[in-house]
């Protein structure tokens, strides 16, 4: 089945109105993206930011008659937009985001790969992923700063906190390489569903690996416990959340935080350093890796 796509090039005090006329004129999906190759950080609570110039995508089935379409808008609107009508053949979508997903090599043991294709490394220390709907599948910079830190660690026998577990990938990874057990928590539940799917794929008992929403888990039962936490997110949770992160860390145990852009690792630091002394491991793309340790109790 074929599609048409109505493209419209905007600026955001427009965007909601036209955003209400697409929806209410039949089309079936709505998106936005930036027209102007300008980056929008990290917002601010309660705040939907919009790009400078915004490109408003309205899917429609392929017999809709566009020009009826149009005679829903007002004038005044149009005249501000650049608009253009295209043809969206259909294509197998899943396929054609599977053939661009190939192995990728972390530090010296660990690949990450596809689980429909084979292991580049049979030997290596191979992680089966099917990313699904959460984030996380090692092509990040974020994501890959993380592991090629955990590639570099002896996680032999240890316990592992991944907080913002996404795809579960960076826990299960830390599982093949020698942890023994890792709780992965977040806020989403389809990143819980995608996480015991990537364990399962991995042969990696649920009971090695359980995940829960925040305050689902018995934070009691695993005060002090992890050897290695890990909280791959954003800059404004990272210190929401540094009460709950070095609480689940035992004194030695290393804490690593990404999710940052090199601007922001000055602030975390600065946030942190009353109770450990975080530095920049690893950066890639404006992203940065941060680790320290948690001090041993006097």
């Amino acid at each position: 089945m074929s599609w048409i796509q109505l493209r419209l090039d905007t600026d955001p005090e427009q965007v909601p109105a036209l955003e209400n006329l697409l929806l209410a004129s039949g089309s079936v999906a709505v998106t936005m993206e930036d027209n102007a190759d300008q980056p929008v950080l990290e917002p601010a609570v309660g705040e939907t930011p919009l790009w400078g110039q915004t490109r408003l995508t309205g899917l429609f089935p392929a017999d809709t008659d566009m020009r009826a379409v149009l005679e829903h808008f007002p004038d005044d609107l149009l005249s501000h937009c650049n608009q253009r009508i295209e043809i969206l053949e259909d294509k197998d979508w899943e396929r054609e985001w599977m053939q661009h997903y190939q192995p990728m090599q972390f530090g010296q043991r660990l690949w990450v790969c596809p689980s429909w294709l084979a292991p580049p490394e049979p030997d290596a220390v191979n992680l089966l992923l099917d990313p699904g709907l959460a984030f996380g599948t090692g092509t990040h910079p974020t994501t890959a700063l993380c592991l090629a830190q955990l590639d570099g660690m002896d996680l032999d026998g240890a316990t592992v906190v991944d907080y913002g577990c996404g795809s579960g990938i960076l826990a299960v990874a830390a599982l093949k390489l020698g942890a023994t057990r890792a709780l992965g928590v977040d806020n989403d539940p389809q990143a819980l569903v995608a996480s015991r799917d990537n364990a399962g794929r991995n042969s990696v008992a649920e009971k090695r690996f359980p995940v829960a929403l925040p305050g689902q888990y018995d934070a009691t039962a695993w005060q002090a416990q992890a050897e290695v936490v890990i909280a791959n997110i954003l800059a404004g949770p990272l210190m929401e959340l540094s009460d709950t992160l070095l609480h689940l860390l035992q004194p030695g145990g290393t804490l690593m935080l990404s999710g940052l852009l090199n601007t922001q690792a000055a602030g975390m630091i600065e946030h942190y350093a009353p109770r450990l002394e975080l530095s920049v491991v690893g950066e890639h793309e404006g992203w940065v890796c941060l680790r320290g340790e948690l001090p041993l109790a006097n």
